[in-house]
This record gives C-alpha cells, sequence and structure tokens, in this order.
C-alpha cells in the first residue's frame, strides 16, 4: 500500500482546488480563490465552431491548465508536465511518482470515473484531481469537488487517463519538483487581474471576453425562431451545463472572483476592491438568474416573463457588470 500524506479539501472547482491543494502540501498556503485569480482563471468564450456533444462550446474559465501553469509561474514554482502515448506507460509512471511519494496531478475524462453520480458522467475530458496513494489495484484520489476522498480502479483511472474525444488528456500528468520560499504575493496578484481584465476586455474579435457575452446575447435571443424548439432546447441546455454543473460554471467563478478581490485588498492594501467584489458578486447572481429563466423554458415551466428575449437581456446586463469591473480594477493597479 502507498499512501501519502496530503490533506484532501473539497473546493469549487477542480483545477483552481487541485492547484490550491497541491500546493498547500508544499507549504505554501493559499486559498482556492487566489489560485483562481492569481492563475487568471476568469473568462468567457462563445466558441460555435467548436463542439461538444454535438453542440457549441461556451466556456466562462480560461484555457485548461492555464491556472495551474500561470500560478506556479508567478510564484516561482517548477513542475513537470508529462502526456504519453502508451497508457501502460503512463500508468507505470504514475506508480513511480507515487512510491516516490509525490502526489501526482492527473487530466482525466470524467465520464470514466466510477465514483462520479451519473448526472455528471458525460465525456467532458478536461476534469483535474490528485493521486495521492495505492492500495491493491485501486487508486486513491484527492479530487477537489468531492467532500472525501475518493478510489478509482486501475482500468477505470486509465480509461479517464486515456479518453477520446475533444481536449483528449493524452495521460496528462504534473507534479511540483521545486518550490520557492520567496513569493511575491502582490506582483502575482496584480499580474493575475491584468490578464484577466485585458482578456475581457481587449480580445480580438466578437466571440471573446465581453464582446462575446453580448455576442451571445443576440444569439439566444432569435434561437426560437430560427433554431426550431428542439435544438433550441439543445443549446440551451449545453450553456447551463456548462455555466452551472462544469466545476463552478458562470455563475460561480464570478462568485470566486469575488472572494479573490477580497482577498486582493488586504494583498495589496486597497478598500477600493471590496466594492468591485461586491460587484462582481452581482454579476454572479445575474448569470445566475439567466440559467434559472433557461431551466424552466427546458422544464416547460416558463412563466410569460421568462422569454427568451429577457434571457438576451440578462446577458447584456452581465457583460456591462463586468466591463465596469474590469476597467475600475485596470485604473487601481
Amino acid at each position: 500500500m502507498i499512501s501519502i500524506d496530503f490533506e484532501h479539501r473539497q473546493s469549487a472547482h477542480c483545477e483552481s482546488g487541485v492547484t490550491s491543494n497541491l500546493l498547500n502540501h508544499y507549504g505554501v498556503l493559499i486559498s482556492e480563490a487566489m489560485a483562481f485569480g492569481t492563475g487568471a482563471g476568469l473568462f468567457f468564450a462563445y466558441l460555435p465552431f467548436i463542439r461538444i456533444d454535438n453542440l457549441p462550446l461556451t466556456t466562462y474559465r480560461c484555457e485548461v491548465g492555464g491556472i495551474f501553469k500561470r500560478v506556479t509561474k508567478s510564484f516561482g514554482i517548477r513542475f513537470h508536465w508529462q502526456k504519453f502515448r502508451n497508457a501502460q506507460k503512463a500508468m507505470d509512471v504514475l506508480d513511480e511518482k507515487l512510491e516516490a511519494g509525490i502526489p501526482v496531478g492527473c487530466r482525466t475524462g470524467g465520464y470514466w470515473l466510477p465514483y462520479m453520480p451519473s448526472a455528471f458522467r458525460f465525456h467532458f475530458n478536461m476534469h483535474n484531481l490528485v493521486v495521492i496513494g495505492k492500495e491493491g489495484d485501486d487508486y486513491i484520489i484527492s479530487d477537489p469537488v468531492f467532500p472525501e476522498l475518493e478510489r478509482c480502479s486501475r482500468k477505470y483511472l486509465m480509461k479517464a487517463r486515456f479518453a477520446k474525444g475533444v481536449m483528449a488528456p493524452k495521460g496528462a500528468m504534473y507534479y511540483l519538483t521545486k518550490v520557492s520560499r520567496n513569493i511575491d504575493f502582490e506582483g502575482a496578484v496584480k499580474k493575475g487581474i491584468k490578464i484577466v481584465c485585458r482578456r475581457m476586455l481587449k480580445s480580438p474579435g466578437p466571440l471573446i471576453g465581453v464582446r462575446g457575452i453580448n455576442y451571445l446575447a443576440k444569439k439566444v435571443k432569435h434561437w426560437p425562431e430560427k433554431l426550431g424548439r428542439e435544438k433550441t432546447s439543445l443549446y440551451t441546455g449545453q450553456i447551463i451545463r456548462m455555466q452551472e454543473e462544469l466545476g463552478t460554471g458562470g455563475a460561480g467563478f464570478r462568485f470566486m472572483y469575488a472572494a479573490f478581490l477580497q482577498e486582493a485588498a488586504d494583498t495589496l492594501n486597497e478598500s477600493r476592491f471590496l466594492d468591485l467584489s461586491e460587484k462582481m458578486t452581482n454579476a454572479g447572481d445575474m448569470w445566475r438568474k439567466f440559467a434559472i429563466i433557461g431551466a424552466r423554458n427546458l422544464k416547460g415551466r416558463a412563466s410569460e416573463t421568462d422569454t427568451y428575449e429577457r434571457m438576451s437581456d440578462l446577458l447584456i446586463q452581465c457583460a456591462e457588470k463586468e466591463r465596469y469591473v474590469y476597467k475600475a480594477l485596470l485604473t487601481l493597479l
């Protein structure tokens, strides 16, 4: 039996949770919100040319792996990242690191994890977890979106690490190799905020950032007449699933970023971040209202005011609230 003394802490989102838990294991004590913020995790893009289950991709967070890589870079922490062509070799290398007492982060396809509830078991290949031990044929897993440690057999962990489809993980694993004790938290906070603000305000094209939210608003308004009832339901369901069920989603990511801004107020000794934290929370509330109306339409429980035009209006309000926050943040740095 291999057992690493690793503190498992439940988190709102897999990658920010894994990042926070791994750093805490090596003595760098940061919250999930701080990992999310310094890792510049907040984002938005509506990408109809990328399909998940044959439906357009809507993402509310940065690229997969981006949070972990930016946090470690900002904190002066080194890590090893590796992908594999051979599944057996990938599992053997994982075993070697566990035997050396090293907790290992893995990117997986959540569909193949047997402890994943059936409601969340669909083909989504960007789920992060930490393997912290092994007993017989079972691996001990710190999956930050679950309250307790989980177990997964070698067979299914291998399947999850080599899931097929969009963003196939290809056995991706990563672990820390050198941890700095001289961390510039203030610089990391400022850098993370600048990246988010610039991406959300200044990304090229109409599909990304605040402009992307407004673009989606225009599309949503006309879905019933252009797509028909069945396809409109599928598109709406996909957006809500990406927003509310995968990690923390659109509203939850805004709430987490608001928590980060509260911590940033202390780190930078700037009380004005607290007001912007409140405004970002308000944006998250607006995203949640959008999801609630969308869910009512899906379930046939919509009232006369629960229209797609109303959903479009809410998205426009989300965009304007976020635009204000990002612009204000840039003036404080």
